[in-house]
């Protein structure tokens, strides 16, 4: 979730997977896949860092996993890891 500023100042919370177009007009404008709009304080720049951030937390969170810590049934055999890039 990345948290967005309404032009009240209220801060809310946005899944951005649901966010379909970001206009500037000038006034920063969410449109959702459903066609809910939100109109935000933060620059159409500003909500697109929020949004790689996010996603680089989330995948940054699933590197440090550890399948053994998940409460996963006792009879199987399965594991999580995960699969680093190969750099070369």
């Amino acid at each position: 979730m990345v948290i967005l500023t309404r032009l009240n100042n209220s801060e809310f919370a946005l899944n951005p997977d649901l966010i379909e177009l970001i206009e500037s007009t000038p006034d920063t404008i969410l449109t959702l896949v459903d066609g809910t709009k939100y109109v935000v304080v933060e620059s159409l720049s500003e909500v697109i860092a929020k949004i790689r951030w996010f996603r680089a937390s989330v995948i940054a969170q699933a590197g440090s996993i550890d399948g053994r810590l998940l409460d996963l049934p006792s009879e199987g055999t399965r594991s999580f890891t995960v699969v680093p890039q190969n750099l070369s």
